[in-house]
């Protein structure tokens, strides 16, 4: 089974996370997104910016995310189906802060990239079955971007968090997840080389 299989590495994704969170500020400056920096040359931060978080209640809510979005849609892809869609996610964000919202100065948290993981989920399961229940969990996703679209953050969130809240980050995600999704799903239904 597939979720037997991934769950090493979820496991070994969370440890990164949380020893980069520990690592301290002088980590956290050196590989946060800073616009000016990505464009001046610090690419690696594109990727890095994701793995890195604010504090321990910030790093909380996105293990507590992952633990959801595993529990729920891990079986769903394989080892490298997931790589691939968070990888999607990452670039998706990381083009959309580029082309698209100059104004966002700086960005770390791993939020993006598990609304992109949500997403790919929920375009594998609408793919397999509409059940109510699947409907239902769309539709609250769904809804979430829209408030925070619409509203900005959930209150809950915002209130919890010393930083604000980044929802474009959520949006592209879910964009690049989805993207990410469509195209293993695809090749499932084509026959073509599975991740």
């Amino acid at each position: 089974m597939r979720r037997d299989a991934n769950w090493l590495t979820a496991a070994a994704s969370a440890a990164a996370l949380v020893a980069l969170t520990l690592a301290g500020p002088g980590a956290l400056a050196w590989l946060r997104y800073e616009r000016a920096a990505v464009l001046g040359g610090q690419v690696w931060r594109l990727v890095s910016a994701h793995l890195v978080h604010a504090d321990t209640a910030h790093l909380a809510w996105n293990l507590a995310g992952a633990a959801l979005v595993w529990w729920l849609f891990a079986g769903e892809f394989t080892r490298r189906g997931w790589c691939l869609v968070m990888l999607a996610s990452t670039a998706a964000i990381d083009l959309g802060f580029i082309l698209l919202e100059p104004q966002i100065e700086w960005y770390v948290g791993f939020s993006g990239v598990l609304h992109g993981c949500m997403a790919a989920g929920l375009a594998a399961w609408l793919s397999r079955a509409r059940d109510p229940l699947t409907l239902a969990v769309a539709i609250v996703f769904a809804a979430k971007l829209a408030w925070e679209h619409l509203e900005g953050p959930l209150p809950f969130t915002s209130a919890t968090l010393s930083l604000p809240v980044v929802v474009e980050a959520h949006s592209y995600g879910a964009i690049g997840g989805v993207i990410a999704a469509l195209w293993l799903l695809r090749g499932e239904r084509t026959g073509g080389a599975s991740l």
